[in-house]
């Protein structure tokens, strides 16, 4: 039997250039100058975080390090220096390198590493957005909280040549990780003339961080409950959620914000006991308006979080209109295990991990049929599924199904759920149902008038019904109620002011949207047809190109098919601009 060749642990960074084949195919001799002084960029980079560069392949790099934190700090070094070189190349020329970084053992041999670490470490780059990094959860474990970075959990993958599904985080950097870390740097919001309030994450005191969404549910859950108060101002979750772990001035979480009051707490859960603190402060002047401490059993955190409500409300002196003091309280569940699986459940929805959101509804439904929330997150499960253009179509349409079933079963255990109602409306809407569209997404905007998610959904369906002033409104209410607003709100204010004839806005819209999320098919599609209808042709093929990159077998005829628009002539008009950019049939 053969010697087996040693191995070690070591961290494994491989680069390689996104859209290489069509940069060299427009100018080559351009690119391979381009290329040639990024490598020696990330050659230096690489060299000065301690790593070793092993091989160059074509337009790729495949680096070692000892230590994962420098492999790491290597990564993100080299993004946030070829952004920067890149700040005045045109979109269609710039140089864009996708990275993977690994934890694994791996063969040294002959000056070279080979074996399942550099293996996955070349998976994981593949995933990657152009631009951004992902990584394997072996190094999200080693660097935990030692880098001032955020991540974006991508769940299990399978990968080539790998037997086992690796787990997979996407590193924030860019626009997003800018839009987190400087939103101070903005202009302040003006204060709203009513009361106003930012929730923040509440400090998870366990010493077990997989309790991360028990805190982080509890500030959620009050956050859903004041959203339904509309002489109220609440600031949506991904916005007060961009200050978690991180010490925070309350004074300049208000101006970054634009509201007159935070509320701050803690939560500790040990055993069949929990311990919650909560203190509202006056973000114009720092001090203490309220500050209570709560020592109780665990099936007693429901009642807390209600105690919280109640005193918020209490304190900014805020009337219950008609109707809303039934909805403000109306029950959720009082089984916690439930109500953890659908928080956890709603924090993987956001990670694309629908097969385990799946099993965490459902788990839920069996603990408490009668749970709303639980039924609205199968529900959203099912709008992923169905809205995904890869899927068998005999599937999508299953998920569709399952969309009505689920939302009508939310209503029945709480008739007040706005996000209930958010779905029907989706459904309606992917039917060609226009009335029952709008009057869905209507009825959830009343029933919820600060809820971000659902005013931003209501007005992409109120933009398919023929309704863009209304839509527009809507849009900029939502990225009022988040300041810090997912990259999806863009498609919504690109798409009304599309329809409003802001040809130049819509643009703007859209391009921020690919400059935030390279990858998304929408963008690039409303961009193609805007420019292809203003006769820009040079700029329509360019995003017909990336088109067809993330998705090669685009075709204007499946699209068109799951483009829902009351009015044919905008359907019409939206296919022509598609066509002149220069897409297949």
């Amino acid at each position: 039997m053969a010697d087996r060749l040693p191995r070690k642990l070591a961290a494994i960074l491989y680069a390689d250039v996104a859209g290489y084949s069509r940069l060299t195919g427009e100018d080559e001799d351009a690119t391979h100058r381009k290329l040639s002084e990024h490598l020696d960029l990330i050659s230096a980079t690489i060299k000065s975080h301690h790593g070793q560069v092993k091989h160059f392949a074509g337009d790729a790099v495949l680096a070692k390090f000892d230590a994962v934190m420098d492999a790491m700090s290597a990564a993100v070094a080299i993004q946030d220096e070829v952004r920067t070189r890149n700040e005045d190349v045109p979109d269609t020329r710039k140089v864009l390198f996708r990275i993977g970084v690994n934890l694994g053992d791996v063969i040294e041999d002959r000056g070279d590493v080979y074996g399942d670490g550099v293996n996955v470490a070349a998976r994981l780059e593949a995933l990657a957005d152009p631009g951004g990094i992902c990584i394997s959860d072996a190094v999200r474990s080693a660097i935990g909280k030692k880098l001032d970075l955020k991540y974006e959990d991508l769940g299990e993958q399978e990968v080539k040549n790998i037997a086992d599904a690796v787990r997979v985080y996407k590193v924030i950097l860019g626009k997003e990780a800018d839009m987190e870390v400087k939103l101070s740097d903005k202009a302040p919001l003006e204060l709203p003339d009513k009361p106003s309030i930012a929730v923040l994450p509440f400090t998870n005191m366990s010493s077990d961080p997989e309790q991360e969404h028990f805190s982080d549910g509890i500030a959620e859950d009050i956050i859903t409950a004041l959203s339904k108060v509309s002489d109220l101002l609440v600031i949506a979750r991904n916005s007060t959620f961009i200050y978690k772990d991180k010490a925070v001035d309350v004074k300049q979480v208000g101006r970054d914000l634009g509201v007159h009051y935070v509320l701050e707490g803690s939560a500790r859960k040990a055993g069949n006991r929990v311990r919650v603190t909560a203190q509202l402060i006056d973000a114009t002047t720092g001090q203490h308006r309220w500050a209570e401490r709560y020592d109780r059993d665990l099936e007693d955190i429901f009642m807390v979080q209600d105690e919280i409500t109640r005193n918020i409300v209490s304190e900014l002196d805020v009337h219950l209109r008609e109707g809303e003091q039934a909805r403000f309280w109306s029950s959720g569940t009082e089984n916690v295990e439930a109500w953890e699986c659908v928080r956890l459940g709603v924090d993987w929805l956001n990670a694309s991990r629908d097969s385990e959101v799946l099993q965490l509804g459902q788990r839920a439904i069996e603990l408490d049929s009668g749970y709303a929330a639980a039924w609205v997150l199968l529900a959203f499960v099912h709008i992923h599924v169905s809205d995904n253009m890869t899927r068998p179509e005999a599937e999508r349409e299953q998920a569709l199904e399952s969309v009505r079933d689920c939302a009508q079963r939310a209503l029945e255990c709480d008739p007040s759920s706005a996000e209930a109602y958010t779905a029907l409306g989706l459904y309606h809407l992917s039917l060609g149902e226009y009335e029952a569209a709008a009057q869905n997404a209507n009825k959830s905007v009343e029933l919820a008038p600060n809820h971000a998610y659902c005013i931003a959904a209501s007005s992409n369906i109120l933009n398919k019904c023929g309704q863009p002033e209304r839509a527009i409104e809507q849009i900029r209410k939502a990225m009022r109620l988040s300041p810090v607003y997912p990259a999806w709100f863009l498609h919504m204010l690109g798409q009304a002011s599309r329809l409003l004839g802001k040809n130049e806005e819509a643009i703007d819209a859209y391009r921020e949207l690919v400059s935030r999320k390279p990858d998304t098919l929408n963008g690039h599609v409303n961009l193609a047809t805007i420019l292809g209808e203003m006769n820009r042709m040079e700029e329509a093929k360019a995003s017909a190109t990336e088109i067809l990159r993330i998705h090669p077998d685009f075709s204007i005829k499946k699209y068109m098919n799951d483009l829902s628009y009351s009015d044919p002539a905008e359907a019409t008009r939206f296919e022509e601009g598609l066509r002149k950019a220069g897409l297949p049939e």
